[in-house]
């Protein structure tokens, strides 16, 4: 995410809970992720929860923009 876009979100997450949620979990995937990458050798498991990881952060990621594309155009 640009710097500015980034700046924009943050700016909106106290008037809109939802957007909030979103980035939280966003966020919170992001330290889950990183983690995995930390690992020399995941195991089939971890691969497997890492894909899962990802879509969620990908669907949430399309969400946050979705919201901020509601913003922009108001």
């Amino acid at each position: 995410m640009e710097q500015t876009e980034e700046k924009f979100l943050v700016s909106l997450l106290e008037k809109d809970p939802e957007l909030k949620k979103y980035y939280q979990e966003h966020l919170e995937l992001e330290d889950k992720l990183h983690s995995y990458q930390e690992k020399p050798y995941l195991t089939t498991e971890e691969q497997i929860e890492r894909k899962k990881l990802q879509k969620r952060k990908l669907i949430g990621k399309d969400k946050i923009m979705e919201i901020l594309k509601k913003y922009r155009q108001h």
